[in-house]
């Protein structure tokens, strides 16, 4: 007869307990839903309100703010975006600044993500059917992938990135003599990786302008995590094995994120007016970093975007506007769809019959997909500014507005410098937008539009 020591006893009711309880429905308020997408929403609510409750502690703040404004930057935390209405290095204490990093860390790497991931460690490959479905509608993945292996590949390599991004600053910001020089790097690492554009500097990047080393690791961090975990995955198995081919989606992430970073960073270098007086290095440096900043939606800024030319903040917008890459940790309307809806485009104009990109094949469905990205994501967008325009100040900069509300539904972070007046309709419309961000348009179309597939639909006919 064998006794059982008291930690293996404890490391038994653990494992019993973790395997029985559901954090997800617990988030949810114990609110089992049909739609796996409206369980995702409710459980990034259930983080946005928890996060809430622990920012507006008296522990977690300095000086005294509003509920909302708690709830504001645990929305932009959470969803990754950077916009804040209280100066994360003055107004939260180090518990504060923690909580922040942990909202980041869970909207970066997703909750079921992170759930799953210790479940799998438990369970040994064995998640439930309704974790993988939950699993499946957060995260787009390769077909034939299993789901296990996505779980294990995308924390691997998020915390792993992290990590070597903590290694490479850490050092650097002890040798100029940053004060916390730990803590500056853990939190940055992550807020770039995660692309949440969160700074413990009071001018955010700007403290690093001019600092090629800086910039260089803020970049990698933010390309690695806006690039995404599909295409992270596929170079991976090619490092393995040399005869892996590089897939189709993995190709065309890579030839949109770089020619659009060629552009805007062209575009900066050459005509932006508040650029030129930098000596060539330090104007193409900044230039560079801008795009980049947009186009993975990290939201640093190394340069006041406020002053930028007009056409210099459309060029931003439309950055923002498009985003970073599917199953990354960045938002906007993705490369993905940009590419789908070129493809359609082009080949419809040369009264091509079959779809065709980089001489593949797009299917169908993934074309309509893509106009309903488009569509869906583009209305949500008019109705953040509708909103926005009513709330705010009759002689508000109207592409200030779009441009802020661009930046939450694409969860970027920059700002016009309309946020410091901005009114209490315009903060819960960017609240709404960054929340919608983050779950996801398709998601929230899907909740929206589910019940539309209990009615039988009429065929009629339409002039268009």
């Amino acid at each position: 007869m064998t006794v059982s020591s008291p930690h293996a006893s404890l490391a038994h009711c653990v494992r019993h307990f973790l395997l029985h309880c559901n954090v997800e429905r617990w988030l949810a308020f114990g609110y089992k839903a049909n739609h796996t997408g409206t369980q995702i929403a409710l459980g990034y609510l259930g983080y946005a309100l928890l996060g809430t409750a622990l920012l507006a502690m008296p522990f977690a703040h300095n000086g005294q703010h509003s509920l909302i404004d708690h709830l504001f930057n645990a929305v932009s935390a959470l969803s990754t975006t950077g916009l804040s209405t209280i100066d994360t290095a003055s107004g939260y204490t180090f518990w504060g600044q923690l909580v922040i990093l942990l909202l980041i860390q869970v909207g970066g790497v997703g909750f079921m993500t992170i759930s799953s991931f210790v479940l799998l460690g438990i369970t040994r490959n064995h998640l439930s059917e309704e974790k993988s479905k939950v699993f499946g509608s957060q995260f787009a993945f390769p077909a034939g992938m299993e789901i296990a292996a996505m779980v294990r590949n995308i924390v691997r390599f998020a915390f792993g990135i992290e990590l070597a991004g903590v290694a490479l600053l850490y050092p650097y910001f002890v040798a100029v003599g940053e004060s916390n020089a730990l803590w500056s790097a853990v939190f940055h690492s992550i807020s770039a990786f995660c692309t949440a554009g969160f700074s413990l500097y009071p001018d955010g990047m700007m403290h690093f302008a001019t600092d090629v080393y800086v910039n260089v690791v803020v970049l990698l961090l933010s390309y690695l995590g806006a690039l995404g975990f599909i295409v992270m995955t596929d170079v991976m198995r090619k490092a393995k094995c040399r005869t892996h081919r590089i897939s189709f989606t993995t190709r065309v992430i890579v030839f949109i994120t770089c020619a659009l970073t060629v552009w805007g960073s062209v575009h900066l270098f050459f005509l932006e007016p508040t650029l030129q007086s930098h000596p060539t290095g330090e104007r193409l440096l900044l230039a560079v970093f801008q795009t980049v900043s947009a186009l993975t939606t990290v939201g640093f800024n190394t340069t006041d975007v406020s002053q930028m030319a007009r056409v210099s903040f459309f060029v931003v917008a439309i950055l923002m506007y498009i985003g970073a890459s599917p199953s990354g940790t960045g938002g906007g309307l993705k490369s993905t769809t940009l590419s789908a809806i070129y493809a359609f485009t082009k080949n419809k104009l040369g009264l091509k019959r079959d779809v065709t990109l980089f001489g593949n094949i797009i299917p169908k469905y993934r074309i309509d997909q893509a106009f309903a990205v488009l569509a869906f994501y583009s209305f949500v967008l008019l109705t953040g500014v509708y909103l926005m325009a009513l709330f705010e100040n009759a002689h508000t900069d109207f592409l200030d507005i779009v441009f802020e509300a661009a930046s939450a539904l694409g969860t970027v972070g920059l700002s016009s410098g309309l946020l410091g007046s901005v009114s209490l309709g315009g903060k819960c419309t960017l609240i709404v937008l960054m929340f919608v961000g983050r779950v996801g348009v398709i998601t929230i179309g899907n909740i929206m539009f589910a019940r539309a597939k209990r009615h039988k639909a009429h065929r009629s006919d339409i002039v268009v």
